[in-house]
């Protein structure tokens, strides 16, 4: 195989990596605020009123940090930004624009999620918030907003050009 065809097979793999992950955070977006009955049930959608942190800070949160998170659970600027940042992110991800900044949010996300929940249940240090921390890290590091999605198009334009953070 010729080394053009593993790149392109690497371009697809990196799609992929990137819808897959974006369409992972929309997802849990839209759940907790339809409560569509997978994570969260209808009876605990954010639409009726229930907060998307409370639960999960309050209940699931432990080792060093578990105080300072049970605190700010169900605070609604707590809630908003949680959700901001899921949907932030899935929507960056997904239409391949402002990819840096969702992947960095996203990231930051995991690692907060991460230290909530110390020390993970089946490994002492590692749990999955720690890889999709790396992943996303690493799709901020890769030009991987070109393929399938707004990116092409975002980065011709002047302000993305002057502001690569943006891209």
């Amino acid at each position: 195989m010729s080394e053009q065809g593993n790149g392109d097979r690497f371009k697809v793999l990196k799609t992929l990596v990137r819808l897959t992950l974006g369409f992972t955070f929309l997802w849990s977006f839209i759940d907790k605020l339809f409560g569509l009955g997978y994570a969260t049930t209808a009876d605990k959608a954010w639409t009726t009123g229930v907060s998307p942190t409370y639960g999960f800070l309050t209940y699931a949160s432990s080792g060093p940090f578990a105080d300072l998170y049970k605190t700010i659970a169900g605070d609604p600027i707590v809630d908003i930004v949680f959700m901001a940042m899921l949907l932030f992110v899935g929507v960056s991800l997904m239409l391949g624009i402002f990819v840096k900044i969702g992947g960095y949010t996203g990231a930051v996300l995991m690692i907060l999620i991460w230290t909530a929940t110390l020390f993970p249940e089946h490994n002492p240090f590692i749990d999955e918030h720690v890889i999709y921390a790396l992943v996303l890290i690493w799709l901020t590091r890769t030009n991987v907003t070109k393929q399938f999605g707004l990116g092409k198009w975002w980065q011709q334009l002047g302000f993305v050009k002057k502001y690569s953070w943006l891209q």
